[in-house]
């Protein structure tokens, strides 16, 4: 009997792992096993998670890799891993590591080497960026911030149903890591993209992201150049950085399974 294929979803900056749910009923429709786990720190609920950030105080992308690599290790297989913004930096450092059969990254976080950076990134990163203190604290957007950095090409309203119902407060250590990482000596982002053994990889880059910009998912696209190994891009123009997340989020979903059904046994 043929196994059935495992995908694990990973999370971003802000977002609570439940945000996941419409793709994981799609895969699992389709025969995939899912799962979803948080980051270090997180509840198991949004409520419970907003009511109670500080475990998630100091936590840093290592700490988060090292949590996914455990889970994954409980696995009986490889998994796929798709990942969203800082999701996307821990899935490529996952396949790094030799721990995922392939991986789809929506909009993924700045490996170090990417060079781009867009005056709207930083301000997306502004509100954790502006004080030193939030390196070792939970940092939450307000409602006008995450329509800034998730949903400025939503309409207003949808913005606001997405922030009131997945939206969650975020360490502020990873965003300080890749801000640094290229003055870093053996940064946490760091990912060696010339590896010739690494499984698959999706890149998707969305043209209207202000918290990714489309420029920064094609620069890190390009340090994979020196690789044997297949690194695909995929550019949606006209999506932000809640293209997983919104009305649209399907049509993500549909071009990353059939990614997954062609380059995964």
């Amino acid at each position: 009997m043929t196994k059935v294929q495992t995908v694990v979803f990973i999370h971003g900056l802000w977002l609570h792992s439940s945000s996941w749910q419409p793709w994981r009923e799609l895969f699992t429709e389709r025969g995939y096993e899912t799962h979803a786990p948080g980051w270090p720190g997180d509840a198991d609920s949004v409520e419970a998670t907003r009511a109670d950030p500080g475990g998630m105080n100091g936590v840093g992308v290592e700490e988060v890799t090292d949590a996914y690599a455990k889970f994954l290790a409980g696995l009986d297989q490889p998994p796929v891993l798709v990942g969203h913004s800082f999701g996307g930096l821990i899935a490529q450092k996952l396949l790094d590591r030799g721990l995922g059969a392939a991986a789809v990254t929506i909009s993924p976080a700045p490996i170090k080497g990417v060079r781009a950076v867009p005056f709207s990134l930083l301000r997306s990163a502004f509100p954790v960026l502006r004080s030193p203190a939030n390196k070792r604290r939970a940092v939450a957007l307000t409602e006008k911030q995450f329509a800034y950095g998730f949903g400025n090409a939503l309409p207003p309203a949808e913005s606001a149903e997405i922030y009131r119902r997945v939206a969650i407060p975020a360490p502020g250590r990873p965003l300080f890591e890749v801000s640094s990482a290229n003055f870093t000596r053996d940064a946490p982002s760091t990912v060696d993209t010339n590896r010739a053994d690494r499984a698959p990889l999706l890149m998707i880059a969305c043209g209207r992201d202000h918290t990714v910009p489309a420029v920064v998912v094609r620069s890190a696209h390009k340090l994979y150049a020196g690789s044997r190994t297949r690194t695909d891009l995929v550019e949606f123009p006209d999506r932000g950085h809640s293209a997983p997340l919104d009305h649209g989020w399907r049509e993500l979903a549909e071009t990353s399974l059939t990614w997954i059904g062609t380059h995964t046994s």
